[in-house]
């Protein structure tokens, strides 16, 4: 079983990919650097770089 993500950065994450579809990718190094200095923390950052990717790598599965 893998680690449950809080409400916090599943909204937060939704909210950055409604506004900026193109900008974020399904790496987590260039969404991690993309959020540099945007976020409260650097674990948040990472929490919500990691969720936007495994989002964008769901997303590329269904669409194709």
């Amino acid at each position: 079983m893998g680690r449950v993500k809080t409400s916090l950065v599943k909204r937060t994450s939704k909210q950055l990919l409604a506004k900026n579809t193109e900008i974020f990718t399904k790496e987590f190094e260039g969404n991690k650097r993309l959020l540099t200095g945007t976020m409260p923390s650097k674990r948040i950052r990472n929490m919500v770089a990691g969720y936007i990717g495994r989002i964008r790598k769901n997303t590329k599965k269904i669409i194709q």
